[in-house]
């Protein structure tokens, strides 16, 4: 039986400590809970399975239930708890006796050993078995990186081959992915040695997270979907200037083998017993960062609510949600639960210094400063707030409670959430108190949805069908996150001619820009706005089906901090991980 933290003030256990202590329940028992057979499972261990193909196809028309979207105000480095809140939310709906599961993203292992130490959840609001979700869990972050390089491999095996299609060697347009993060190999040179080892030229690495495969592998909706989205893949450019794709040197239909069970959703458990989807892992800074259309639409045929999570702030992964994944899924949310913290606002307000994208000062982040968190929330949670409201959806306030945050500053953060139009205000407790903590929030979303399904579910993305690509660049600077205009530097200048000389001048588009503010600079804190958003080149994603924009001085591939997560961990002589996830 679990023992929860009696909550406010009262030392609990690390995360990794609760999580080994928890009892599993067998995985057939958990998918027994949304109607689930043993036979529509593939079992990985005890406690994890993928579910079969034949079980996803058979349900892909059935009933809806309603979706919900978790995102966040702009995080501080310590991360506000969008995870935690989705599992506690889950858990708490599951207690109120709703029919309800989650679907989130699994982790990569660039993070894990970085900064953030694992991504499951934390305290009694984590998906389990923790260990094995952090680091492998069933290969499909491997699958991804694998099919990416196959086809890099190919690429060059082609150019080394006699270069029947004419491939500018200076125009490969397709990098190399690894799960981990490593500036080192951000520009690199390969094929040295001589002719032997290939071509040389250069070449840059990605996180896995960003790679092109994993947006199709979260977008796809079917195999047909992936094996067809993995062909139109723009791999290169020939010296006439045409575009060469995936399928053109034979590396689509391998690529679709290396990713048949990656497509497959994995199925797992709440600290509560809840069922919950992990699946793909799409950072939202410099990706679309959400999890796969297949898994919500599986779970949207099994639960009557389903909470998924967007990466980062509501700028970044929900932006992304709105105007990426609905849009290929034709599901849009039916209520957005906007997270947000006293810490963060205090540093919005400039109550930590202007400390965005380092982490900072612990005792001053556990000093009561309202006036910092009043004004904090008056600009940055005001404009989230206000972007999401536009979108058509009911927006619910969650504010996720700290032992530090004193009843002046959650109070702070409530007004100012009601004033600014959110249809619902609550204190989230689920760090502290599991299920039960999330009670409050569990009821107003249940209310909002209701209320938007019985409004007939509006949906009003900014964007028209057919608007150009800069135009769409250009409302996402302006109505989003507050500048007054954009800077198409010279080598975007010229990647949009080449994209709308290729025919793909009405994509999508991604923006690639930090995480810490509401602009492309991270310690511009608060809602700054009258700013140039600068772009500095344009990267195009056909077969994901949009334009990633990349802001400012944005990275494709992290670097490790000075004290990475990974000098904490360890593992003792019976197999046992120490240091980990605390």
């Amino acid at each position: 039986m679990l023992e929860y933290g009696t909550g406010h003030g009262h030392a609990m256990p690390s995360d990794h400590d609760i999580a080994s202590a928890a009892e599993l329940l067998p995985i057939e028992e958990v998918a027994w809970k949304l109607g689930l057979g043993v036979e529509e499972l593939l079992p990985r261990g005890d406690a994890m399975a993928k579910i079969r193909w034949e079980a996803l196809k058979s349900r892909f028309d059935g009933p809806r239930g309603s979706l919900v979207l978790v995102t966040s105000v702009n995080p501080t480095p310590y991360g506000e708890g969008k995870t935690v809140t989705t599992i506690g939310l889950n858990q708490a709906l599951n207690r109120l006796g709703r029919s309800a599961t989650c679907v989130i993203r699994e982790p990569s292992m660039g993070p894990v050993f970085g900064i953030k130490g694992g991504a499951a959840g934390g305290g009694w609001s984590q998906v389990l078995p923790m260990e094995h979700i952090n680091l492998h869990f069933t290969g499909d972050m491997h699958a991804v990186t694998s099919a990416h390089n196959l086809c890099a491999t190919l690429i060059d095996n082609h150019l080394h081959h006699g270069n029947k299609l004419g491939i500018d060697p200076s125009r490969v347009l397709w990098p190399r992915v690894i799960d981990l993060n490593d500036r080192t190999l951000r520009e690199v040179a390969i094929g040295l040695g001589g002719a032997i080892n290939g071509l040389a030229r250069e070449e840059r690495f990605d996180i896995t997270a960003a790679s092109e495969v994993m947006a199709i592998l979260t977008l796809a909706t079917d195999y047909a979907d992936l094996r067809t989205r993995l062909g139109e893949i723009v791999v290169a450019q020939a010296l006439d200037g045409r575009p060469i794709r995936a399928d053109e040197i034979g590396a689509a239909g391998p690529m679709a083998l290396l990713l048949r069970e990656a497509l497959l959703p994995n199925l797992v458990q709440t600290l509560e017993g809840d069922p919950a989807f992990i699946h793909g892992g799409p950072f939202a800074n410099i990706a679309h960062g959400n999890s796969s259309i297949i898994a919500d639409r599986l779970a949207l045929s099994l639960a009557d609510y389903v909470i998924t999570e967007a990466g980062f702030g509501s700028e970044m992964g929900a932006e992304k949600a709105v105007h990426i994944k609905a849009v290929a899924s034709g599901v849009p949310p039916d209520c957005i639960v906007l997270n947000a913290t006293v810490r963060a606002m205090k540093l919005h307000g400039g109550g930590l210094g202007t400390s965005g994208g380092k982490r900072p000062d612990p005792v001053k982040v556990a000093e009561e400063n309202v006036d910092a968190v009043k004004l904090g929330a008056a600009t940055n949670l005001v404009r989230h707030v206000r972007n999401m409201k536009r979108f058509g959806c009911p927006v619910v306030v969650s504010v996720n409670r700290f032992d530090s945050d004193t009843d002046a500053e959650i109070q702070a953060i409530l007004d100012q959430a009601t004033e600014s139009g959110a249809d619902a205000a609550v204190i989230f407790e689920g760090h502290q108190k599991g299920g039960a903590g999330g009670a409050e929030l569990a009821a107003a979303v249940t209310g909002a949805c209701q209320d938007h399904l019985a409004n007939g579910r509006p949906f009003h993305p900014l964007f028209e069908a057919g608007m150009p690509v800069l135009e769409k660049i250009l409302r996402i600077a302006t109505r989003i996150y507050g500048a007054e205009s954009i800077d198409l530097r010279k080598q975007a200048q010229k990647d949009l001619e080449r994209i709308e000389n290729w025919g793909y001048g009405n994509i999508a588009v991604c923006m690639a820009k930090t995480q810490y503010s509401l602009s492309h600079v991270p310690h511009e804190l608060g809602s700054p706005n009258a700013f140039t958003l600068p772009i500095g080149e344009l990267r195009l994603n056909a077969g994901a089906g949009f334009v990633v924009a990349v802001c400012g001085s944005m990275m494709t591939m992290p670097g490790l901090p000075k004290q990475p997560a990974a000098f904490d961990m360890d593992m003792d002589g019976d197999g046992n991980l120490t240091g980990i996830f605390s």
